[in-house]
């Protein structure tokens, strides 16, 4: 097939759709839970949406970009719609999971489920 394009003619494609962003997470263990550390700044305690599905935990929401619109030399700071996920391969007390957040930083904290002794009688 013959491209039928003018000599020097360039073609732009411009989208418009916003793709959901993943902000920098750390996972790491203590002795009694799991604690998902997740940097996004800039937030209210509101703004996160923090659901826990099979075995799943995920962090989304939106930040919102900044209400005075200017014109930017360099932009590396992500806005819009994000999301997390962290596979947890362990048992949890999962009605006991807490989330704060402070300094920039969400916490999720997950604790780890207590090993019951069953008694035999």
């Amino acid at each position: 097939m013959q491209d039928r394009r003018l000599p020097g003619l360039r073609t732009y494609y411009s989208t418009q759709r916003r793709r959901e962003w993943r902000p920098p997470t750390d996972v790491y263990e203590t002795d009694d839970a799991i604690v998902v550390k997740v940097e996004i700044p800039g937030m209210n305690e509101s703004d996160f949406g923090i659901t826990m599905v099979d075995r799943r935990l995920v962090v989304s929401g939106s930040r919102p970009e900044p209400e005075h619109k200017v014109s930017y030399h360099n932009m590396e700071i992500q806005y819009g719609p994000f999301r997390t996920e962290v596979h947890v391969a362990v048992n949890l007390q999962e009605d006991a999971i807490e989330a704060s957040y402070e300094g920039g930083f969400l916490y999720v904290r997950l604790p780890l489920a207590r090993v019951r002794r069953i008694p035999v009688s």
